[in-house]
């Protein structure tokens, strides 16, 4: 069996525009967003997952859900925000399918739940989330589980805790990395050692439709993680072959990044702006980011290496620098 009428709902934007772009054409799709969607506004209608009811968006009508919505930027505030949207939002989406009976489910996570500097935690490793992004993912996760335990055995349940994603259009802390090195203006921060895990959005659309297709019964948890993980050094220096530059060798100390990095969180309290620069990033950048995704792998062939998704990404923003309409502003 194969779900045919999809709801996707926080599907204007990144992740979710590239997923109704490989749907649309096969599948009864529809989406709701707080926000507009520029590329699909013909099949969105304007809706908060905390507040909509069943009948807003004709929730009977459709197989599955797929609940992208999320509060997830390092600077949301205030922090009650991560809690309304990801946990109280996900307790109204499922009140809404009890009402109507839907009983299938695919659910956007995050690997923040594990915790940063673990050893590649699996699906099954110990959960220790270190910010209120990952705490409150984690969270809504538990209340799905409870939700599904009820009842279970008439439920498809799909959790997919992706690394931080990035691709064509993306304006996240992958693009600001990226961006920093092509402009010859990137300083290592630590000895660059440190490994992180990536994915790429065509792959981990391409999964979550492959979910959508095998719709197996029961309550599945993934990591997603394009492999192999490149350490910091490893990443650059891929960076510079493919834009055929060099770039300076200098390092800097792991707490003199941090001071700088508090440094930024100041100035950005006191001018209440959003700075690209803060101690949360500096922090996040020298982590080792690094997660076990055997398990998918298993089940999946990714259609893009990583290194094929970095390329796409790089001839897109800097080496064909199209200038799109559509970019989304993430992480």
């Amino acid at each position: 069996m194969s779900f045919k009428n999809i709801h996707i709902l926080g599907g204007s934007g990144f992740v979710g525009t590239r997923l109704i772009s490989i749907l649309k054409s096969e599948l009864n799709v529809q989406n709701s967003d707080i926000r507009k969607s520029i590329k699909h506004s013909d099949i969105t209608s304007i809706h908060d997952i905390c507040h909509f009811k069943a009948e807003d968006i004709r929730l009977k009508e459709f197989d599955c859900i797929v609940l992208l919505a999320a509060e997830h930027r390092d600077d949301v505030y205030p922090i009650s925000k991560y809690y309304k949207t990801n946990v109280e939002g996900t307790e109204n989406v499922l009140k809404q399918m009890n009402r109507v009976g839907c009983k299938h489910l695919i659910f956007t996570s995050s690997v923040a739940v594990y915790g940063l500097n673990k050893n590649e935690p699996n699906e099954d490793s110990p959960v220790d989330p270190f910010n209120h992004y990952g705490k409150s993912k984690l969270q809504a996760e538990e209340v799905i589980k409870k939700w599904y335990d009820k009842d279970g055995n008439n439920k498809v349940v799909s959790i997919i805790r992706p690394t931080v994603i990035f691709g064509e259009n993306n304006r996240g802390n992958v693009y600001n990395l990226l961006r920093q090195i092509v402009s010859g203006r990137f300083l290592m921060i630590g000895n660059g050692k440190n490994k992180k895990s990536m994915a790429y959005v065509g792959n981990v659309v391409a999964f979550i439709k492959s979910r959508l297709e095998k719709s197996e019964p029961g309550y599945h948890v993934f990591n997603y993680v394009d492999k192999p993980d490149f350490n910091m050094t490893e990443l650059t220096h891929l960076i510079e072959s493919k834009m055929k530059m060099n770039l300076s060798k200098q390092t800097i100390p792991f707490w003199l990044g941090m001071l700088g990095g508090y440094a930024f969180d100041l100035l950005a309290f006191l001018s209440r702006k959003k700075l690209s620069v803060s101690s949360v990033r500096v922090q996040k950048f020298c982590a080792t980011t690094q997660f076990d995704a055997s398990k998918v792998h298993d089940v999946f062939k990714s259609p893009y290496t990583l290194k094929e998704g970095l390329d796409k990404t790089l001839e897109h923003e800097f080496i064909n620098k199209k200038d799109d309409s559509i970019l989304f502003y993430s992480e």
